[in-house]
């Protein structure tokens, strides 16, 4: 095989593979849940506020603190928070938790994450920030909720 098949080889697999990356990150934040706890993932919002940020290599840690709304009919327990904004979520972007958002209840949290300095300028100026819950089920794996942040009011970020 000649080196321009192999090279037509590899930019074919690189179209394939970054296909099949878009294809899950997609059907990850527009499927909806498959137990009882699915039908709150709609009934979910959430504000943020900046409490801390700090740059380093390229990367912002921010301290962030959330408030969580759950309008629908099930408590839910939260496992993992997952900032989601990019093609894959950046190490320190996802930070297990322990957090129990009842019915017809709001939540508050602080955590601590680093995202690409590059998307927190997205945030300031005006982007929503996505974020992903990971919440337990009684049956099965967990589901995936994703919430679009708003910014909270009267706060700056």
């Amino acid at each position: 095989m000649d080196w321009g098949m192999t090279r037509i080889c590899n930019y074919l697999l690189v179209i394939a593979g970054l296909s099949v990356i878009s294809l899950a990150a997609a059907q990850a934040n527009d499927a909806p849940a498959k137990d009882a706890h699915a039908n709150n993932s709609g009934q979910l919002s959430g504000t943020y506020q900046i409490v801390h940020q700090s740059e380093v290599d390229g990367q912002t840690r921010i301290q962030i603190q959330l408030h969580l709304e759950n309008r629908g009919t099930h408590s839910l327990h939260i496992q993992r928070l997952t900032f989601w904004d990019f093609s894959h979520p950046a190490k320190g972007a996802s930070r297990a938790c322990s957090l129990t958002l009842d019915s017809s209840a709001s939540a508050d949290t602080t955590q601590d994450f680093t995202i690409p300095r590059a998307e927190f300028e997205l945030w300031k100026r005006g982007a929503r920030p996505r974020l992903l819950l990971q919440i337990e089920t009684q049956h099965g794996p967990p589901t995936i909720a994703v919430v679009h942040l708003r910014i909270a009011s009267g706060k700056g970020n």
